[in-house]
């Protein structure tokens, strides 16, 4: 739905239950850019037919930043007063139900530095239209219900402009003279416009074909610039990996003739999924050992995978308006989740999942900007690409697979995409579908889609060894604020599985009259249910939420004996890695507790006992070995203090970590000697052998040994892949050694001309715990390869600070929060997108200790009084002050 004007620097708020549908359709679209030296010429060819279900009005077509040339209706040409005008839309009276409607519209995409409808990077054109970039290039009914059949020309100079690409499939080219040539695109599927993709350039183009299971041949396309077509070789892999996946797991052939990729360098997304001409962030679609981490291989997978899925889960089946963005956004998270678990170990990938939701969407979800995964309303829409909307969402598309059973799940997905293919839905229809297929009630289920905040569940055992039972009873809670004053109780399915509390060992069991397993899946819906375990032989230790099962906060008491005994004996390998992180938190809070005393930090035996254990095994998955030996990072330690104590997080977790280091030091430096393979791969078991190797190193440099810091440098000097030369540099560089300005300066030199490595040089550097970074970051703003227009750039410096850098970034004197302020305000008027982006960190003032408080919340005073703010920072500045 549109966006409304700004008035009075107060817009207006839009709400999910004002929704009407549109009282016009449109049928299908012509689209004509006349690409020009300093502006671009739109043709807009629209057959326009009248909703008859909705009373007769104007035609309100959105339009921004364009200058209308003409306008025709049914071929004549309108005079001015036969349409009114202004700033966001176009209206006019039409006569007749079923018109043609033709605009002619100018635009200057070298001028949109917001990056969205159609914009220069790099010197090639190209589009972002999600959510609301499309009125940016023309009049249009700017909603993602309205569904047409595109056809788009693209004329442009040959030699600047030799590539040019749309939507659909290639139907005529040809040449208007010496210097000039044009394309003509065809989608043969009617779309939203959100998903309307355009793009003209000089770029190489690397194909491969792929094969269908019904036997079609569809051409594959990758197109980068010259410099970089030797790094999409894993991108094209990955594209038919997922192409064959969805295949197999979903039944989702694709349905064009080409399938396009293309890599711009100045993006605010990481990727989109514009029908059959997907638009990539580089950082999401180049990869060669030389230049990208084992990491950025995995993240170019799970990206190519994620836009390729949505060509069912997002495009032949689309949301109805944007309150149902997690409807294509989560559903295509988990699928893309699944389907990176089915490449590589499944546990290591939970793993992942899980620190992502719990480390910023669990805190987005007690901040101010908290919602629920389907919004009640807002204000900018481009606000609501968030980790609830996406990871949250996903989570609650894994709660209906858990419930309903693999085979289950796979008939509500069928019928799903079989019911509204070619329809725009809503979440409600989703989880319709799943039910129908199953012939289940999901009614409370629903609620997930309603109510936001984090859960927090609750547990108490009691074992009965006359009638071998266990009674488990919970409670669930989930916190209120002044947007949601009342919270009801959730469906939270409980995986569960019991061990032997003196041998370890799984224990099998019934709930009421089923079978006896290993492992149940019980259905909490109720603030306190009891369950009864039965047939259950010896006392147990409960392994609760086994691949966390749902969403919460969880705390079941357990002691430090308990979580090490779990952490060496749970069957369930994501809940081994939990065990292991809350024996970390534990211990990590009671010792921020002794600091705040004016007490030394000192590891407990059971925690050494436990780390020293894992370390010294041989297990064949080390990536997940690796996950095991890694205390939990800041971002999760903060989410369970209130208020955050930023100090005794940081110093804590650094010495803990020292001791560590001390305590295994004999095991570090064997570790060291092994040799790494020649020859590198990202494949999982490589991955997982670097993962723990670095790790070791990091470890090691927290010894702060000259022996350590040789071993840094060596590696950063021999190092054959990305990987181990950056993980030895950051070991170097957030380390007080001096020789971090000898190998800070060794990559610049090695790198300078890879934008990419550029973005990892900044990030280095700005999320060093060490004392002068805020000044260091001072410094990089001013360098020749810091540019505020890349969005790239300025997550990999500003936002890479102010997020992954608490010590510094919250200094008591508050120069890292006026820092950001500065930051915002100037991006403000460059991308408001990324502005908006960047205020999280101070948007969680009220969470922290007073002395933090107030210097944060004057910074956000002060971008509230500047005038011209855009609705996005608008939109969060002001919820953030609410507090």
């Amino acid at each position: 739905m549109p966006t409304p004007p700004v008035a009075n620097n107060s817009p207006v708020t839009i709400y999910r239950k004002d929704y009407t549908e549109p009282a016009y359709w449109i049928d299908s679209v012509h689209l004509t850019f006349d690409l020009q030296e300093s502006f671009t010429q739109v043709t807009n060819r629209l057959r326009v037919k009248r909703n008859q279900q909705v009373a007769k009005q104007p035609l309100i077509l959105s339009g921004v930043d364009l200058q209308l040339i003409s306008i025709a209706v049914q071929g004549r040409v309108l005079l001015v007063d036969e349409y009114q005008l202004d700033k966001t839309s176009l209206a006019l009276e039409l006569s007749v139900d079923d018109t043609e409607i033709c605009m002619v519209t100018r635009i200057h995409p070298a001028r949109n530095t917001s990056l969205e409808g159609l914009y220069l990077s790099n010197g090639m054109y190209c589009t972002q239209c999600e959510a609301e970039g499309f009125r940016k290039i023309t009049y249009y009914l700017d909603r993602p219900d309205v569904m047409a059949l595109f056809t788009t020309k693209i004329i442009a100079n040959k030699q600047r402009f030799p590539v040019l690409l749309s939507n659909g499939n290639l139907v005529a080219t040809g040449d208007i003279d010496a210097n000039r040539h044009w394309v003509e695109w065809c989608d043969p599927f009617k779309k939203p416009c959100y998903l309307f993709a355009l793009v003209a350039g000089k770029l190489d183009c690397v194909a491969d074909c792929f094969v269908t299971q019904s036997g079609r041949e569809v051409a594959l396309k990758i197109f980068v610039e010259p410099q970089d077509v030797s790094k999409v070789s894993h991108a094209m892999m990955s594209l038919k990996n997922a192409m064959r996946w969805d295949e197999q797991v979903y039944g989702r052939e694709y349905d064009l003739d080409i399938f396009m990729i293309v890599a711009v360098s100045h993006f605010n997304m990481g990727a989109m999924e514009n029908k059959g001409l997907n638009i990539f962030n580089t950082s999401c679609v180049l990869a060669h050992p030389q230049t990208t981490t084992d990491a950025g291989f995995q993240r170019v997978e799970g990206v190519v995978a994620h836009e390729y899925f949505h060509n069912w889960s997002g495009n032949r089946v689309t949301c109805r308006d944007w309150f149902q963005l997690s409807l294509k956004e989560g559903f295509t998270v988990f699928r893309d989740q699944c389907f990176s678990a089915d490449r590589g170990s499944e546990a290591v990938q939970r793993v992942q999942d899980v620190n992502l939701l719990r480390s910023l969407q669990f805190a987005e979800d007690a901040g101010p900007m908290s919602h629920a995964i389907r919004p009640d309303s807002y204000i900018e829409i481009n606000n609501f690409y968030t980790l609830t909307v996406y990871e949250k969402g996903a989570e609650v598309v894994r709660m209906l697979r858990t419930l309903l059973g693999a085979d289950g799940f796979r008939r509500g997905s069928d019928l799903y995409f079989n019911r509204h293919d070619g329809q725009a839905v809503t979440c409600d229809d989703f989880v319709q579908a799943m039910a129908d297929a199953n012939q289940v009630d999901l009614t409370h289920f629903q609620c997930w889609y309603e109510q936001s905040g984090t859960p927090e569940v609750g547990v108490q055992q009691v074992y009965d060894a006359l009638t071998h039972t266990c009674q488990l009873t919970f409670t669930q809670h989930t916190p209120v604020t002044s947007r949601q004053p009342l919270a009801l109780p959730l469906s939270i399915p409980i995986r569960v599985g019991l061990l032997d509390s003196r041998t370890g060992q799984p224990l099998l069991f019934a709930v009421a009259n089923e079978n006896y397993s290993a492992e149940k899946t019980l259905l909490l819906t109720q603030a306190q249910q009891t369950f009864t375990l039965t047939h259950v032989q010896c006392e147990p230790v409960a392994s609760l939420f086994r691949g966390f099962s749902a969403p919460v906060k969880f705390n079941p008491g357990y002691t430090p004996t308990q979580w090490a005994f779990l952490m060496a004996n749970d069957t369930d390998p994501f809940n081994r890695w939990e065990a292991a992180t809350q024996l970390y938190v534990q211990e990590i809070q009671q010792q921020c507790q002794q600091w705040r005393a004016g007490k030394s930090v000192q590891l407990s035996a059971v925690v050494l006992n436990a780390f020293q254990q894992v370390f010294s095994q041989t297990m064949s998955d080390q990536a997940g070995q690796a996950q095991m030996l890694s205390l939990p990072n800041y971002a999760y330690l903060a989410g369970l203090q209130t208020p955050i104590d930023v100090d005794a997080i940081c110093v804590v977790r650094e010495q803990l970590q020292q001791q560590l280091a001390a305590a295994v030091l004999p095991l570090l430096q064997q570790h060291l000697q092994f040799a790494m393979p020649t020859e590198y791969q990202a494949s999982a078991e490589q991955i997982g052998q670097r993962a723990l190797r670095n790790l070791c190193l990091l470890y090691f440099s927290k010894t702060q040994t000259d022996a350590a810091y040789q071993a840094c440098r060596t590696q950063f000097y021999a190092a054959n892949n990305m990987t181990d030369q950056y993980a030895a540099l950051t070991a170097l560089v957030h380390s007080p050694s001096p020789l971090k300005i000898e190998v800070l300066e060794a990559f610049y030199q090695q790198w300078q001309h890879e934008p990419l490595v550029m973005d990892q040089w900044f990030t280095v550097q700005a999320t060093s715990p060490q004392g002068d970074t805020l000044l260091q970051v001072q410094h990089l703003l001013q360098h020749p390869l810091f540019d505020r227009r890349n969005p790239n750039r300025v997550r990999s410096l500003i936002a890479a600070f102010c997020r992954s850098n608490p010590q510094q970034f919250h200094r008591l004197d508050g120069a890292g929060y006026v820092l950001l302020a500065d930051e915002v305000l100037t991006l403000n008027a460059i991308n408001p997108t990324i502005a908006a982006r960047l205020l999280p960190p101070l948007s969680e003032w009220a969470q922290h200790l007073p002395e933090r408080q107030g210097l944060m919340r004057s910074q956000l005073e002060r971008i509230a009084k500047q005038s011209g703010l855009s609705p996005d920072v608008y939109e969060v500045v002001s919820r953030a002050l609410e507090g």
